[in-house]
């Protein structure tokens, strides 16, 4: 049995469900439309780039799970995952996780998306277990603060390892499939690293290492 890890955003999905959230958001008026879509715009567009400040990130995402009940977002969530989720779902990505089924492999998705969001994603996707930014609850409400260390860059080394701890998975015959350069430090120390749909500067390290390039594209 290996572990088989996958991105979320762009990888298992074609599309960011934390940006696609904050959309889904301005559509309901739940926040202010526009100065909200300009900061998601501009943390997306970072992220991008690699130059995302994470603390910042997560001090803007986090507030709109803090000013509504956990009752409330659940509602929100599953009109979400209806409208923006499924039309992200991708058939080859679907075909993979199931290749990795028959091989006997422990399946787990490590994103930096918070598993508010997430969670429900990687349950439709049947997935074995998640890694994900932990938004922080007291008392059953979020408090708009995270807890531990955010899943990003190197942080999803620092989850990974903690995780490690708490399950019988070895990295050893593990794969990582990632579309995008913030997961280089991951990458790099699985024995299978594998980019998919991959941005341009991830396409660059996987030509010069002979890392496999994949589409699930349709």
């Amino acid at each position: 049995m290996a572990l088989a890890i996958f991105d979320l955003d762009n990888t298992l999905i074609n599309g960011d469900s934390d940006h696609a959230w904050g959309e889904f958001l301005c559509e309901k008026g739940i926040v202010d439309v526009d100065l909200y879509r300009r900061a998601n715009d501009l943390f997306y567009q970072q992220y991008l780039a690699g130059n995302m400040d994470m603390q910042a990130f997560l001090t803007f995402a986090l507030k709109p799970l803090k000013d509504h009940s956990v009752v409330q977002l659940q509602q929100w969530h599953s009109e979400f995952m209806q409208q923006k989720i499924q039309p992200m779902m991708q058939r080859k990505a679907q075909q993979k996780l199931q290749q990795h089924r028959q091989q006997g492999d422990f399946i787990l998705i490590i994103t930096a998306t918070n598993l508010f969001v997430t969670g429900p994603i990687a349950t439709a996707l049947e997935v074995d277990d998640i890694i994900a930014t932990a938004p922080e609850m007291i008392n059953g409400e979020y408090t708009g603060n995270f807890s531990g260390t955010p899943c990003f860059q190197e942080g999803k080394i620092v989850r990974l390892k903690q995780w490690l701890e708490h399950n019988p998975q070895k990295l050893e015959g593990s794969y990582f499939y990632s579309d995008s350069r913030n997961d280089l430090p991951l990458l790099e120390i699985v024995d299978h690293p594998i980019a998919v749909d991959a941005d341009q500067h991830l396409t660059q390290v996987a030509k010069q290492r002979n890392w496999p390039h994949i589409s699930f594209r349709d």
